[in-house]
């Protein structure tokens, strides 16, 4: 039997075309993409690496940041979605990507760091983060966005249909390895990971979209 992070692997390559499409087709994902690349803020000519970045729908939104003198480098552990990834960056001669696990970053270091629905992966998102600043060092940047269910009293009927679908798109035997349902431990894991940019990072900047189902921060790594 396959263990978790191989079940993990399969599943997400099973369905990367899938995921490609819902990633950069569901109305409004353009805007808040835009949104995560304004909360990273590189600068032209930075190095911007992203942690656990599926099909590289991001890809468009950093390169246009970091300009034809930068570079963009992709980290995922799923060989499915890493294969999207590519052949989307074969379009750009600074975009690259890379097999390797997000906690452990296979590069040896960044003007900038984003993961974009990743905390809810991680078994110790805050570690992650710890690591992440660390890679970007002092005054690097570093952003975060992530999916949770949403605070906003008008769209909280919401949460149920939220509910379906993170039991829909989670793997294989996720629910029987958690202590809680999955979306509780997605929401746990999502402020676990967002309070530690807050420790981390300065000049930080929070921000909520998609009827505040999505949550975005950004800052600079304190010196």
């Amino acid at each position: 039997m396959a263990d978790g992070v191989t079940a993990t692997q399969e599943f997400y390559t099973r369905y990367a075309a899938l995921y490609d499409r819902i990633a950069r087709r569901t109305p409004g994902v353009g805007g808040l993409r835009e949104s995560v690349a304004d909360a990273l803020d590189p600068a032209p000519g930075d190095t911007v690496v992203e942690m656990g970045c599926g099909t590289g729908a991001n890809f468009p939104y950093l390169r246009e940041r970091v300009g034809p003198a930068g570079t963009v480098v992709g980290v995922d552990f799923t060989p499915g979605v890493l294969e999207v990834a590519r052949d989307r960056a074969h379009a750009w001669e600074n975009v690259h990507v890379v097999r390797g696990d997000a906690t452990r970053p296979p590069v040896a270091d960044a003007d900038a760091v984003l993961a974009t629905f990743v905390s809810g992966m991680l078994a110790d998102p805050a570690a992650a983060v710890r690591t992440w600043g660390e890679l970007a060092g002092p005054g690097g940047r570093l952003a975060l966005a992530d999916l949770g269910r949403t605070t906003r009293t008008p769209f909280r009927p919401l949460n149920g249909l939220f509910r379906g679908i993170v039991r829909a798109s989670s793997p294989p035997g996720t629910r029987s390895q958690l202590a809680q349902s999955p979306t509780a431990t997605l929401d746990a894991r999502l402020v676990a990971a967002h309070r530690e940019l807050d420790a981390v990072c300065e000049d930080v900047r929070h921000e909520t979209r998609a009827l505040g189902f999505a949550r975005v921060s950004g800052g600079r790594v304190r010196e």
